[in-house]
This record gives C-alpha cells, structure tokens and sequence, in this order.
C-alpha cells in the first residue's frame, strides 16, 4: 500500500490507544492492515478525484485518515472527545495537513452548512444505517460512499420506504459487505 511509512505510525498508534480506549474491536488489532486499512482503502477505486470526503462518525478514523493519507481532502466528524483526541494525536504524528477534524455531532455539523459551498462527497463505515444516514445528510443532495456489511440490501428497502435515489453496490475486496455509491434525486 502507498504511504507504508504512515500506515506503519496509524497501526502503531491504533495499537498504543487501543489500550486505553476502545477504538476498534481488539480481534481485529492483529489484521489492523486487512481489516481497517485495506477496507477503508478500497474507496479510492470508487471516489470521485479530487472532491473533498466529510467522513461521519469517524471513531478511529476509518475510511477519514486512510483517504487522507492516501491524498484527499478529508474532514472527520466525531462527537466523542477521546476519539477526537485519537484522530488530533494521528493528523499531527502523520503530518496530515489536508486531514481537519470536527468535534461534535455529525446532525449539527450538517446544520450549519452554508447554503452554498464547494462540492463534497460523504463517506462512513460502522457509522449507522442506511436510513439513519439519509436523515441526516439527504437534504444536502451530496453523494454518499458508504462501507457496509452483508445487511446492505434490507437497508436500501427500508430507506426507499422515505428516500429516493440511485444506487450502485461494489462488492467489497476484504470482506462479504459492498460499498454503496448513493446519488440523491435533484
């Protein structure tokens, strides 16, 4: 993977913090690289070149600080102090200057967006349902790149009941979820 030096400081750092907070389940610590990188990664195949990512519900910076390292523009939206603290001790260890963090909750955020602004995109991973998203974001009409499990397609029923939009789901390359792409009617 680009950037090995950085991933190498992220997984030692995950690793340290992970001591002291629960920042990702500790089964996982030993695949860190399989399992929250390479995931979190493969939404680069799929983003849109050069629109800056709003990553909601970052926790331990998945797929926010990956992106980042791997060269976009990325704001991190995270209620929790502790995390923030995580993601604050990551931005300044990796030197990522294109990584902003956001401490507060990701519906008061979406609520101070200015009428008009540059264009973005939103992504997430073990954020929340598909339809809880929507009820936060929808009315933005930005595009959505979600990482999600094998429940995905009960989701976008439920979601549809309220919502309409086009999808496409990308079978994920480290697990049995998909990454849904979700396009809001205009």
């Amino acid at each position: 993977m680009k950037n090995n030096v950085k991933f190498e400081q992220y997984a030692q750092l995950l690793r340290e913090w992970s001591g002291r907070m629960n920042l990702v389940a500790p089964s996982t610590l030993n695949d860190i690289e399989n399992r929250h990188f390479a995931d979190s990664a493969q939404l680069a195949d799929i983003l849109p070149k050069g629109v800056p990512v709003v990553d909601l519900g970052s926790g331990a910076g998945f797929p926010g600080v990956v992106l980042a390292i791997l060269g976009w523009n990325v704001m991190c939206i995270e209620s929790i102090g502790k995390k923030v603290a995580f993601l604050s001790a990551v931005k300044e260890k990796l030197g990522l200057d294109n990584l902003t963090i956001y401490h507060g909750r990701v519906e008061d955020f979406v609520r101070r967006l200015p009428a008009k602004n540059d264009d973005f995109v939103f992504t997430a991973r073990a954020f929340a349902s598909l339809e809880k998203i929507m009820d936060y974001v929808a009315h933005t009409k930005r595009r959505l790149f979600l990482l999600k499990g094998r429940e995905i397609p009960a989701e976008i029923n439920v979601a549809k009941q309220r919502y309409k939009f086009d999808f496409d789901l990308t079978p994920s390359k480290t697990g049995d979820g998909f990454i849904i792409s979700v396009r809001f009617d205009r």
